[in-house]
């Protein structure tokens, strides 16, 4: 004859269950882990720039804007353009994916929809590119106001995600690499982004060198954001019951 069947104590698992894995929360329904996967690609992709050293793109990367290679005129701007679109696309899917996830406080959830905005400002850069490049064309203008405009609000957002989930890192339990890195790669990010503007001013040369410097920078933030998926870890060590 069997016994009958007892309810579990406080604090005690149920017969043949197990209790959550250790140290991570119940909570993360694998959103964040999904997630990782169209960040980690955002942030190789992000950097295709470097096809221009295979590419004969006429144009210097020394002294030249990357969004001259997808500006109207330019022989590679359809690739580079699209490069940029189905980046641009990567990110807002792994923002989304962390935005949705539960138990995420409201600072990280501020900075994930901050790159669903970087990836839209993003997509408007190449709706609307530069008309051609300034950097070999003397004819060009320097400043184009809607692709300035765009760029400016990409830079806005992408800077707003850094310092909302840098924040978030600092004053929670989730995203430790972000917590140990992302203010370097913040701070590093601002300064090669500000050592671009010298064309706007009408002193070009050598910016390319520090903004192809800032979007490495980028990427590796987007790649932080991919292996620190925002997973929140308890302090204890969960164990296997299972009876």
């Amino acid at each position: 004859m069997r016994d009958a069947p007892t309810e579990p104590r406080p604090g005690e698992a149920a017969p043949g269950r197990v209790t959550a894995t250790a140290g991570v929360s119940p909570r993360d329904p694998g959103g964040a882990r999904r997630a990782a996967w169209p960040l980690a690609v955002a942030a190789v992709a992000y950097n295709a720039w470097v096809l221009e050293f295979l590419l004969p793109t006429g144009l210097d990367p020394r002294h030249s804007y990357v969004s001259e290679l997808y500006a109207a005129d330019q022989p590679f701007h359809v690739l580079f353009g699209v490069v940029e679109v189905v980046t641009a696309l990567l990110v807002a899917a792994g923002a989304a994916l962390l935005a949705r996830r539960a138990g995420s406080d409201r600072w990280s959830v501020a900075g994930q929809w901050a790159l669903v905005a970087f990836a839209a400002s993003s997509v408007a850069d190449v709706v609307v590119p530069m008309r051609c490049a300034p950097s070999v064309n003397r004819a060009c203008e320097a400043v184009n106001p809607w692709h300035t405009a765009t760029s400016a609000l990409a830079h806005a957002a992408l800077f707003a995600s850094m310092a909302l989930m840098v924040t978030a890192a600092v004053r929670g339990t989730r995203w430790p690499l972000v917590r140990r890195w992302g203010p370097w790669v913040l701070a590093a990010a601002l300064v090669t982004a500000v050592s671009t503007v010298g064309p706007l001013f009408g002193r070009p040369g050598w910016h390319g060198v520090p903004q192809r410097a800032h979007l490495l920078l980028v990427g590796v933030w987007l790649a932080l954001l991919a292996a620190s998926p925002g997973i929140r870890r308890t302090r204890g060590r969960g164990r296997h019951r299972a009876r």
